[in-house]
């Protein structure tokens, strides 16, 4: 079954939240959103959710695509691309 980029961002969202240390950020989550300048979240937790969203997804993501995952947009497009390539 396919999510939608609107359910894969809700789960992100959901992913997130325990370790983003500015709640108001979350709250106007858009694609642009950087984990670590706007969320406030450390590279350890970033590894934390990297983690988490392989749990979540099914997927396994690389160092070069965790190096992509600055933002929730690149986050969504390797997510994405992890999930057309199983």
């Amino acid at each position: 079954m396919s999510q939608s980029k609107q359910e894969k961002m809700q789960a992100l969202l959901e992913i997130m939240q325990p370790y983003a240390q500015d709640p108001s950020a979350l709250a106007n989550l858009k694609e642009e959103t950087q984990f670590i300048r706007d969320l406030k979240i450390n590279s350890a937790n970033l590894v934390d959710i990297i983690l988490d969203i392989e749990d979540k997804f099914d997927i396994e993501i690389d160092n070069d695509s965790m190096d992509k995952m600055m933002n929730v947009g690149s986050a969504l497009e390797v997510i994405e691309a992890k999930l057309a390539a199983k």
